[in-house]
């Protein structure tokens, strides 16, 4: 597996090493052992979370706070998402930067984002089955959320808004600026 750090430094994108033949392929998604090393840290997994969607749904962008806060390893089952995290460490110095991944099916690429970031993705195919790892338990009471179209945060979509389908839930989060801090 390949692990690459992104601009926003604990972010990773991972590439496996896929094994094709006749009969299909085989991949290692998930080794403990290789993910820390590739990432430098220990992470333990504790929830496994899936989603399916379909083309256009924007879920996002999404944190927990405190000390439930949340890093996640996202992967595309099935599909194609433009996957987004965001930046929410005040002391970071890419404070309120973004990343996005296209992560498919076809590509199977994975995307590590640690805790202290807000995430969200977009399905862009027909359908997609979205699978992540969280390394804490979900806590209501700690859940935190920026708009998706912040304009300071200035993230390209590059998909019509009128084609979005959003949540009622997610349409009324606030902007990064009066956002819940993530610590």
């Amino acid at each position: 597996m390949t692990f690459t750090e992104t601009k926003l430094k604990g972010c990773f994108i991972l590439e496996p090493k896929i094994i094709k033949d006749e009969r299909g392929y085989f991949m290692e998604s998930f080794n403990a052992k290789t993910f820390q090393e590739g990432i430098g840290q220990k992470v333990t997994f504790v929830q496994d979370n899936q989603s399916f969607s379909t083309r256009g749904v924007l879920r996002g962008l999404h944190y927990q706070s405190g000390e439930h806060a949340q890093a996640k390893l996202v992967r595309v089952l099935q599909g194609e998402v433009l996957d987004v995290a965001v930046d929410l460490r005040p002391e970071s110095e890419t404070f309120g930067q973004y990343e996005a991944v296209l992560l498919s099916s076809e590509n199977q690429k994975q995307f590590f984002v640690p805790r202290g970031f807000a995430h969200g993705f977009l399905v862009l195919s027909e359908t997609a089955t979205f699978f992540y790892k969280c390394d804490n338990f979900y806590n209501k009471e700690s859940e935190g959320g920026i708009i998706y179209n912040d304009p300071n945060l200035n993230i390209d979509w590059n998909f019509e808004e009128s084609e979005l389908i959003i949540s009622e839930k997610d349409t009324i989060l606030p902007t990064l600026e009066n956002a819940k801090k993530v610590w």
